[in-house]
């Protein structure tokens, strides 16, 4: 019998709360074997990332460490360069061929769909997950006819960008990501956080 896995690319820059709770609903909804994080080595329309590609891979693994409904993966870090999703699909197929693949995308990100590179393949090679949050559901036509799902998740007002605001401000993050990734980013002092050890440095809240 073959897996079915997904796919959950991104920055990740950090990984928090509101993508492993995405991750996990589209994984029980469709009864998948395991969704897998899929860190950017440098994103088509965002460029270079605030953490480097091999620290926001290090913090995905820690993330998801322990569950194994979830996974992450370096693929993208480690072939490097700009990272395209038709590119990590074709590779993960012929890594894994007997794996049934599923694409997790946000409904947000719709309008920019047919800007990816081949876009057209991308439906051909995996299963199209469309998550949406809250009630927008209703609102939300599905492109790829066959070849795409719905899947509603949690509504949650965390953002990988309100968490770095938060820990150059010197705010908590506690609960916004799993303790091991804000272990991680106090550890190596990034978004601005001080370094474990330096002057002045407080304990990790």
């Amino acid at each position: 019998m073959s897996a079915r896995k997904a796919i959950l690319g991104g920055t990740f820059n950090p990984p928090h709360i509101a993508h492993l709770i995405a991750a996990r609903e589209v994984g029980e909804t469709l009864a998948l074997d395991q969704v897998v994080l899929v860190p950017t080595a440098r994103h088509p329309f965002k460029g270079d990332a605030a953490a480097s590609p091999r620290d926001r891979a290090a913090m995905a693994e820690l993330a998801v460490a322990g569950d194994g409904a979830l996974a992450a993966d370096r693929i993208e870090v480690d072939r490097g360069g700009t990272s395209y999703t038709v590119d990590t699909l074709r590779a993960l197929r012929e890594r894994e061929p007997g794996t049934e693949w599923h694409l997790v995308v946000g409904a947000d990100i719709l309008g920019e769909f047919d800007q990816w590179r081949e876009a057209e393949r991308i439906p051909e090679l995996a299963h199209v997950v469309v998550t949406t949050r809250g009630d927008a559901g209703g609102r939300i036509e599905l492109p790829f006819e066959g070849r795409s799902t719905l899947v509603p998740v949690p509504a949650m007002d965390v953002s990988s960008t309100r968490i770095r605001d938060r820990v150059a401000g010197g705010r908590s993050i506690r609960y916004w990501v799993p303790p091991a990734v804000e272990a991680y980013i106090r550890r190596h002092g990034l978004y601005g956080a001080a370094p474990e050890g330096a002057a002045g440095a407080g304990p990790a809240r």
